[in-house]
């Protein structure tokens, strides 16, 4: 699906309306072709870069600059902002629309304790995995450049294609669906914070009008956040340390009104035993609700490049910022249920708002409001990343080159980041954010676990390459294992039409791949289009970091 970088010149050469991209007639492809893989060669990993510590990019105004230079963008997300990174987009949704949904699919309180644990522990490992991957190899799309510095080189076809399809589904489904789950979860506490009975219960059924409420509210959302992140990467980083700080303390309330009754001695639905609990499968699925709180641990690796002094940071904020999450996320489960019964939480998802009216008394209206909060703040963190998973992807000749544009004075992608809440609007009509869940996270630990496989092939293919940060390899193992029982059981226990909608478009991948990346088949159409969005969006080509080196 790629087509070389193109640039909008008049034929005398100038630039229309001073866009700063490439020399020669209009759409000519520019000299040097960005993509980091040519199939039929070599590359290997080096770490002979640009200094990673660099604030700055090459400036696109700056007319000393050659023909050949692109847009860059600057390394602006600090120490804070990435641990606000993975704090933000991990705390989201998640704790509070999907405990009673784990709940249920456990089937006993004590249980469903363990799978949280279980769940933060896989995180874990999985993280410190993913710290070893993001500082050998300092690239920004997380998985994609795992996966082509560890297969791309073993076979033409085969090799390439394993980031390729990471792409096609993480662009495709899963960031957007990620998107649309947490402003359909934003929007439902919006509406349970305004709504009266009166309006929202007719004969026992719900109003019509509450689900266009929600729908409509989720639109704003989208449309808010993604043009916080089109506008600046300082404002948008700001956003999510704000947000961050505000469901913080939303969850520091939740654990002190829980702290308070629990002096009060109602721990009777903590102390209840075993029974109920459910099968191998049943748990697995309690797995997939538990893991979409925890998503979010792996999200700084998807903006390396942007990230400050990478071999010092991302280790340092994902060993900050996980099990602060998780000791957050187990506390807030206690607290629910110290005035939840579990037969209620297993089946709202307000659990947040319940405890309030609960607990709170007059302030309970601070609590979905602080959900509301937390929600925005994580979608404003999924929209972030997500922009930076499609950038690179088209950056490196995976999917069409205008998604690998950036704006020539804001320096984000807009491109992509546009693209990506347009699909993720689209899901957000359907509505059901449990399916949604599912459906993410079916997907997800496919990549998870085959980002295990990439580390330990790189440890035996490339040992020479520097480690800053090196797990023992019991880590990947375990996490590759896991993911292997998160995708297998829930398919055998319960095959629902989501799995199978995730193998199809797995095969429709293949039937993109094969034409448009291996044999490179150029969409002639696609030009115009390009070299509209060029003009319209005020975006120009990017140059692609020199960690690919080419051997002869």
């Amino acid at each position: 699906m790629r087509q070389a970088n193109r640039g909008v010149r008049e034929p005398n050469g100038r630039l229309f309306g001073s866009l700063p991209i490439s020399v020669g007639p209009l759409m000519n492809e520019i000299e040097n072709d960005i993509s980091p893989r040519r199939h039929g060669k070599k590359y290997e990993v080096s770490h002979k870069t640009t200094n990673p510590s660099s604030p700055t990019a090459p400036d696109p105004r700056d007319s000393k600059n050659t023909a050949s230079s692109a847009v860059n963008m600057k390394r602006q997300v600090g120490l804070l902002s990435g641990i606000a990174i993975i704090v933000g987009t991990m705390i989201g949704s998640g704790i509070f629309v999907t405990p009673g949904s784990l709940l249920r699919r456990a089937g006993s309180v004590p249980a469903s304790l363990i799978v949280w644990v279980a769940c933060a522990v896989l995180c874990i490992m999985g993280a410190l995995s993913y710290a070893e991957l993001g500082t050998m190899i300092p690239l920004s799309g997380g998985e994609h450049a795992y996966f082509m510095a560890a297969f791309a080189d073993l076979h033409p076809f085969w090799g390439p294609l394993p980031a390729f399809m990471f792409d096609w589904l993480t662009v495709v489904l899963m960031k957007p669906s990620s998107l649309a789950a947490l402003s359909l979860s934003s929007a439902e506490y919006i509406v349970a914070f305004f709504k009266s009975d009166d309006f929202s219960i007719q004969d026992g059924c719900e109003s019509p009008y509450l689900d266009i409420c929600r729908k409509c509210l989720a639109a704003v959302c989208i449309g808010v956040i993604c043009f916080i992140n089109c506008y600046s990467v300082k404002l948008a980083t700001r956003v999510q340390v704000s947000f961050t700080v505000a469901k913080l303390a939303a969850i520091a309330v939740i654990v002190a009104g829980g702290a308070y009754m629990l002096s009060l001695g109602h721990t009777e639905h903590i102390s209840r035993g075993f029974g109920g609990t459910t099968t191998v499968g049943g748990i697995a699925s309690a797995f997939y609700s538990g893991l979409f709180a925890y998503d979010g641990w792996n999200n700084l690796n998807f903006v390396t490049e942007e990230l400050k002094n990478p071999f010092r940071n991302l280790p340092r904020a994902i060993i900050s910022g996980i099990p602060l999450v998780a000791t957050a996320y187990l506390l807030i489960n206690i607290a629910y249920l110290s005035v939840i019964a579990p037969e209620h939480l297993a089946v709202t998802n307000t659990a947040a708002v319940d405890f309030g009216k609960a607990v709170l008394g007059v302030a309970a209206f601070l609590m979905p409001l602080s959900v509301v909060m937390s929600t925005f703040g994580a979608a404003n963190g999924s929209q972030f990343t997500a922009g930076r998973i499609c950038y690179v992807a088209s950056r490196d000749g995976h999917l069409v080159d205008a998604l690998s544009f950036v704006h020539v004075k804001r320096l984000t992608p807009a491109p992509a980041l546009i693209f990506n809440a347009t699909l993720g609007f689209f899901m957000m009509l359907s509505g059901d954010i449990i399916a949604l869940i599912d459906f993410f996270s079916f997907t997800a630990w496919i990549f998870y676990g085959l980002a295990m496989v990439a580390l330990l092939v790189m440890r035996w293919t490339k040992r020479s390459l520097p480690r800053p940060y090196k797990v023992p390899i019991i880590l990947p193992i375990i996490v590759l294992l896991s993911s292997i029982y998160l995708i297998i059981a829930p398919v055998a226990a319960d095959p629902r039409p989501e799995f199978l909608y995730a193998i199809g478009f797995i095969i429709l991948g293949l039937t993109v791949y094969v034409p448009f990346v291996y044999y490179k088949v150029e969409l002639k159409w696609m030009r115009p289009i390009t070299r509209a969005i060029q003009l319209l969006l005020q975006v120009a080509p990017t140059s692609s970091p020199e960690i690919f080196q080419e051997n002869s």
